[in-house]
């Protein structure tokens, strides 16, 4: 299936729980109790490493989906799990780091998607995040997990941990935590019998939990029945089907100068299908979210199944894989030495003290998938010291890979200056900078440390000159091409639970970029991640612009459906796509304050969209944006109160929607309230209701939404409740948050006070 975001991207409620559904026939075939998911935490930032499994940036959208997603799942007898309950909004240090995030903000950006998970869904069970929050872990924050989940909603699931993010018993036990995970390090017997006979933890504590463990299992039925259900198949028709148009919907078309887009079967004869992520198939990213499916169709395979024998696909990848390059890096030992290599040395202690285990010469800095070589047993840290001499001056790409987390901890000198610096904590699971170095011998001095974790133990470093990383092989079938499919991006190696990633793409692929579209005009850019990425040095330059996000075992078969104009695009931006990384309203404190762990959620309320707007700055492409290959046109509009909502705050507008074009497609009408003069600092405007529409051409339909109470409240700290303030309310309509194309006004007389 379409990973979470590309989920989200789909606008589609009913095929959130239709995909739901699925995976939950897919635990059942399986035997499994639990659905670890869905994942719904907010994006604050492209640099999260685990966006890809969320919902997006906006807190109704990912609230609808996480209930539609939870129904379709728990249809199905298994107990779907939401998280990370809360504020696991990165990937960086996320054992140690505090969220440090005002009531307000919690109440109205990171909560009610585990409201509604709990309230509309009835979840089976909440998993609680690694982090701290607001001083407390979150295994043992008694604030969220009692006082909130389980008495103010009414929670009466599991509260589980997620793996090892459990750190005090009676913190623990008395905090909220129902069950942890993997195994009971903290809650088992040798530690909890003491607590309470000291009277430090209450056995009707331990009795809640087991009664929540037992209701959790009688509701889904688990003691009635096998839960195995071998009439389900594991490889069936009707979950290809489903993860098929999932992928459909969810990628987005965000540029189609001249309208190159949808491609002629009689005009094009030869597509070239170029980059890193067109074969094998990306149907994922990395971490605990990954799954293998039993097979997948990947974007080259895709057009070629789809092209046959009419149109000639020619491929490249077009760029070295980094373990290549890092191979490709040649050392020397010793300044104005013969030897090659880099001198090793391999320690038992993470401080690089003592005498070391194990010295070596290694060629290179290549362990992992496709090494040539294995870190010694029994070692957590190692040293590599040698000289790098460029073949040419100029700019080269210095880049360094790992797994994050265990294992990720490393620190890079040249010359004595420090490149890199994630020894404490590791910020990205690849890190790569462009540096000016001349054609002298450059001294280096690599060093790492920490034991491989369930990630692996994937570590690579090396050096290439800047514009000669691109293959002659991909420029020339670019060249003869009528057209170049491209398809930079991302993989579970660089975007991955863990670690965070990085704002700019991988080492090469700006380069690989700027160079095929050079050589061929007719250049689609397909692009794989779970958020925006820095296109600053080709987005100008390419005519047309895909985001496919991670597309799930059908997505090279969405892919040349859309290519083709098979399928209508109609997939929009679920997140803000920001024009520079200093353009993100968390810029300034997406990391820690310095020397803390603290994580200060200054932008309070105004994330995403809310927070462009508010800092009056330009997105490159707005939330809610998307194109089609065909055009909408709105009018109509009516807001009315429902069964005398002046008192309740419910309202419904309606209004027409009408394909103005040749083909058929649907559109995507969003539905935002923005407060005249709020008391409070408020958003602009907050989506608030959508609604997906198949119209075909020349078709027009009336469209009704209800808006409830809760889209003109904001949360009042001082008296712990939600209000709507007397006033005017703005009530706009359109196909994006920058893109308005209706407009009216409400006036509700009293305060409303719930």
């Amino acid at each position: 299936m379409a990973g979470g975001i590309a989920l989200a991207a789909t606008w589609n409620l009913p095929l959130a729980e239709r995909v739901g559904t699925e995976i939950g026939r897919d635990a059942r075939s399986k035997g499994a109790n639990f659905l670890l998911g869905p994942g719904v935490n907010i994006y604050r930032s492209p640099l999260n490493g685990r966006n890809f499994e969320y919902f997006g940036e906006d807190p109704f959208l990912a609230s609808r989906f996480t209930v539609e997603y939870i129904t379709g799942v728990q249809s199905q007898g298994v107990s779907a799990t939401v998280k990370h309950f809360m504020a696991n909004n990165s990937e960086f240090d996320r054992h140690n780091t505090d969220s440090i995030i005002d009531e307000r903000a919690m109440r109205e950006i990171y909560l009610p998607t585990f409201e509604a998970a709990v309230k509309e869904a009835h979840v089976g069970a909440i998993m609680n995040s690694y982090n701290l929050v607001n001083g407390s872990h979150a295994t043992q924050n008694d604030w969220m997990n009692n006082q909130v989940a389980k008495k103010e909603w009414g929670f009466d699931g599991i509260i589980m941990s997620d793996w090892t993010s459990t750190y005090d018993t009676a913190g623990a036990a008395n905090g909220g935590l129902d069950l942890e995970m993997p195994s009971g390090r903290f809650l088992n017997r040798e530690k909890l019998l003491p607590l309470i006979k000291e009277g430090r933890v209450s056995e009707s504590t331990i009795d809640d939990k087991v009664r929540r463990i037992l209701r959790v299992a009688l509701r889904f039925g688990w003691y009635d029945r096998d839960q195995t259900d071998f009439s389900i198949p594991r490889l069936n028709w009707q979950g290809r089907q489903t993860a098929l148009q999932s992928a459909r919907e969810s990628m987005v078309l965000l540029k189609n100068d001249g309208n190159l887009l949808p491609l002629s079967n009689w005009k094009v004869k030869t597509i070239a299908v170029i980059g890193p992520n067109a074969f094998p198939a990306v149907p994922v990213g990395g971490g605990s979210a990954r799954v293998e499916p039993f097979s997948s169709i990947g974007f080259l395979e895709g057009i070629s199944n789809y092209s046959r024998d009419a149109i000639k696909v020619l491929s490249a990848r077009g760029l070295p894989t980094l373990s290549e390059l890092a191979d490709r890096t040649n050392f020397k030992t010793t300044e104005n030495g013969t030897e090659t290599g880099l001198r090793a040395k391999y320690f038992k202690d993470e401080d690089l003290g003592g005498t070391p285990e194990v010295s070596r010469i290694d060629q290179h800095v290549n362990f992992g998938d496709g090494a040539r070589s294995s870190f010694p047993p029994q070692t957590s840290a190692s040293s590599w010291t040698g000289y790098f001499t460029p073949q040419s001056a100029g700019d080269h790409e210095i880049f360094v890979q790992t797994t994050g987390e265990a294992g990720g901890a490393f620190r890079l000198y040249i010359d004595d200056k420090l490149v890199f610096d994630n020894w404490t904590t590791s910020k990205g699971l690849l890190n790569s900078t462009i540096q000016n170095l001349d054609a002298q011998q450059h001294k280096i001095v690599f060093e790492r440390k920490g034991r491989p974790g369930f990630l692996g133990s994937r570590l690579r470093f090396g050096i290439v000159r800047s514009g000669t990383i691109v293959e002659d092989e991909a420029l020339k079938i670019a060249a003869q091409a009528d057209v170049v499919v491209l398809t930079p991006g991302f993989n579970p190696e660089s975007e991955s639970e863990g670690a965070d990633r990085t704002f700019r793409l991988p080492p090469g692929q700006d380069e690989l970029i700027n160079k095929i579209s050079a050589a061929n005009k007719k250049t689609v850019v397909v692009m794989t991640s779970g958020g925006n990425v820095d296109m600053n040095s080709w987005v100008d330059d390419v005519p047309a612009l895909i985001e496919a996000w991670y597309p799930g075992e059908q997505g090279g078969n969405a892919l040349a459906e859309i290519l083709f104009g098979d399928v209508n695009p109609s997939g929009k931006l679920p997140v803000t796509f920001e024009r520079y990384a200093k353009d993100n309203p968390t810029f300034n404190n997406y990391y820690p304050a310095k020397d803390t762990k603290k994580v200060v959620y200054n932008e309070g309320v105004f994330v995403g969209y809310r927070g462009y707007e508010h800092d009056k700055i330009t997105p490159r492409f707005p939330f809610g944006y998307g194109l089609s290959y065909t055009s909408f046109i709105y009018g109509g509009l009516s807001i009315r109160p429902v069964n005398n909502s002046e008192k309740k705050g419910l309202y419904e507008v309606t209004f027409t929607v009408k394909n103005m074009g040749k083909v058929e497609g649907a559109e995507i009408a969003e539905i935002y309230v923005g407060e005249a003069s709020p008391k409070l600092p408020r958003p602009e405007k907050e989506l608030k209701g959508l609604s997906k529409i198949d119209l075909r051409p020349s078709e027009s339909k009336t469209v009704s939404v209800l808006l409830d109470s809760r889209a003109f409240a904001d949360y009042d700290t001082a008296a712990q409740k939600w209000t709507i303030n007397p006033g005017i309310f703005n009530i706009m309509v359109g196909h994006s948050s920058q893109q308005i194309d209706l407009r009216g006004r409400l006036k509700i007389d009293s305060p409303i006070v719930y």
